[in-house]
């Protein structure tokens, strides 16, 4: 146990091999929980997923510096990893708490009008629209665009029409 605690030190005054020690044992732990999350957690960038990656951060941060005892902070970060977990199946078989927890998509442009309320609701300008439009469908005016989409991301999907 004396090893231990000269190796990864305690409390918070630490030397830098000590906090490197826990860096490195914080990576490998991390590694492991956001296997356990899910690769979509990262994979998505959704309110949702965005915030577990926020939160287990900031927790994780904690062990490495010290500010928090070692092993309740690897708990407390396994049971937000578990709650996530959990909260993805709920949102797999209820399409509410998919819409409570990750939001939906919201309509900016169909049938040859933007939707004025919907961009305002979503905090864009026209300019805004027009450049996702030249980024995602490589065209410059709305002629050639069926929808256009703000996701559950916060990224902008173009639907172009489809020449038959």
């Amino acid at each position: 146990m004396e090893s231990l605690i000269k190796v990864f030190g305690e409390g918070k005054d630490l030397t830098m091999l000590q906090m490197s020690a826990r860096a490195f044992v914080v990576y490998l732990i991390a590694l492991v929980l956001i296997h356990i999350s899910g690769k979509r957690t990262f994979g998505k960038k959704s309110a949702f997923d965005t915030t577990i990656t926020i939160v287990l951060g900031a927790v994780l941060s904690r062990a490495i510096v010290g500010a928090s005892p070692f092993l309740p902070t690897i708990a407390g970060s396994l049971t937000l990893v578990l709650i996530h977990r959990v909260l993805g199946l709920v949102i797999l078989h209820n399409k509410t708490a998919g819409k409570v927890l990750k939001g939906e998509k919201i309509i900016l442009y169909e049938n040859g009008k933007v939707n004025e309320g919907n961009l305002r609701k979503c905090l864009m300008t026209h300019d805004d629209l027009m450049s996702d439009v030249r980024l995602k469908a490589n065209d410059n005016n709305l002629k050639n665009v069926r929808e256009i989409y703000m996701e559950n991301s916060g990224e902008l999907s173009v639907v172009k029409k489809i020449d038959i």
